[in-house]
């Protein structure tokens, strides 16, 4: 599907979808119980692929009631080896979780996805599960799946970079609560979106597992910045208080929505975000960079709303370390705002569905920004850019697909973004939210 956008102002409020990340950990924490209630979880693409983990491995995903909770019986700690292969579709979280999850079996489980999964990185997490005897290979020998996990994993002590995926370390800690000994995680090199192991144990602990941080300082309010290591005691249970659980609004999605806020508000009016309430969400930063950049905004946390305004910005300095989802929004923020937006420290943020640091210089350029993209570092020269309309790639990926809608906002033309049917992937309904708030879109197949 093609989408295509006019020129447009926007206001009025919205909602964005429950967050993906914990909707991901849910699932999976509900099918490592013996039965819990997911409510308010995202309904796209990759909980989904969760959802049919939890299925081979011999739990049960049930739609129950109006609101569409989950009703997830669990496979208790044990999981099945399953029938057939799991098809992880273009989840990178789901395949990740999950193969330490097929560790734990006793026999083998195959985990392969689409195009693009097949080609990301796993090769430090099957080199871990490996160092704790469990059986963990890519079918190419190359760290892609195909993958083949299984053989009854029993827990340890193991090293792993930090640098890489934060979800390797959110895989070992979700199984290693139900092995016999536990796991002791130490890392080689700095942790990476760090808040993203966060919102893990956030989970965990709403699920009655505890694991902790080693050595960390917790800065910034991240408890799991500085950690040298992470723990996980075994023989433990996966049991939420009165059997239930509530997925928390995704704030990587809310960045769209407040980004075009800040720039295609209309005079006088304000897009208000509903479902904002604080959590270990690293992206809720998205809030701070926008208020150093100069926005009209604001946040009733108690609420749970965040009012934003059209705004003259002023490019900044980001750091996205923690927060690699937020680079393609900051993005398309810095080609409107004033002098230099420099987007640091995301040379990981290559490796998502997409290497979106390229993706973002392309497309951006492609509609008149100018852009210097280095290995670490994209700076988008706020003064040097003139956005006009053009056809833009989406890559496949919904963040990049959903930040350049925000660009075709305030383009001078009109501006076709190309695969927009995969903002299904976290946020199915974008397009019809941004067309409730005011903006000019048709769409083609």
């Amino acid at each position: 599907m093609e989408v295509h956008l006019s020129p447009s102002t926007v206001s009025g409020t919205a909602r964005a979808p429950p967050s993906k990340s914990y909707t991901h950990r849910a699932i999976l924490a509900a099918g490592y119980s013996d039965e819990a209630t997911i409510y308010d979880a995202l309904d796209s693409a990759d909980p989904r692929a969760t959802q049919r983990a939890v299925t081979a491995f011999g739990g049960d995903v049930t739609t129950v009631g109006d609101d569409g909770a989950l009703r997830i019986t669990g496979f208790d700690g044990t999981p099945y080896v399953p029938d057939d292969v799991i098809d992880c579709g273009n989840s990178g979280t789901t395949m990740r979780l999950v193969t330490a999850t097929a560790a734990l079996a006793d026999g083998l489980t195959v985990l392969t996805g689409d195009d693009s999964l097949r080609s990301r990185p796993q090769g430090p997490l099957l080199a871990a599960l490996s160092d704790l005897d469990a059986c963990a290979e890519s079918t190419r020998n190359n760290g892609q799946a195909p993958l083949v996990v299984g053989d009854s994993l029993d827990g340890g002590t193991v090293a792993i970079p930090g640098d890489i995926s934060s979800q390797y370390i959110s895989a070992l800690l979700m199984a290693g609560a139900v092995t016999d000994e536990g796991i002791e995680l130490e890392l080689t090199t700095d942790l990476k979106s760090a808040p993203y192991v966060d919102i893990t144990l956030e989970v965990l602990d709403d699920f009655g597992v505890t694991a902790e941080p080693v050595g960390t300082n917790g800065e910034d309010g991240v408890r799991s910045a500085g950690a040298d290591g992470f723990v996980v005691e075994g023989g433990q249970e996966y049991a939420p208080a009165g059997g239930e659980y509530h997925v928390p609004g995704d704030f990587s999605s809310m960045s769209y929505l407040l980004a075009a806020g800040a720039v295609a508000a209309a005079d006088g009016r304000s897009v208000v975000v509903e479902g904002a309430r604080p959590s270990a969400q690293g992206d809720s930063a998205i809030v701070e960079v926008l208020d150093r950049m100069g926005a009209d905004i604001s946040w009733d946390k108690a609420a749970g709303e965040i009012t934003v305004s059209r705004s003259s910005l002023s490019g900044t300095t980001v750091d996205v370390g923690n927060t690699p989802d937020l680079l393609p929004t900051i993005a398309v923020l810095g080609a409107v705002a004033d002098g230099d937006t420099v987007i640091e420290n995301c040379e990981h943020v290559r490796y998502k569905e997409t290497d979106r640091v390229s993706a973002m210089a392309t497309e951006l350029e492609t509609l008149g920004a100018s852009v210097t993209e280095e290995q670490a570092t994209l700076t988008i020269h706020g003064d040097d850019s003139e956005l006009a309309g053009a056809t833009v790639q989406g890559y496949h990926d919904h963040r990049v697909i959903m930040s350049l809608a925000v660009a075709g906002l305030v383009a001078d033309g009109d501006t076709t973004v190309t695969g927009a049917d995969h903002v299904a992937v976290s946020f199915p309904n974008f397009f019809d939210v941004l067309s409730e708030l005011g903006a000019a879109i048709d769409r083609s197949e």
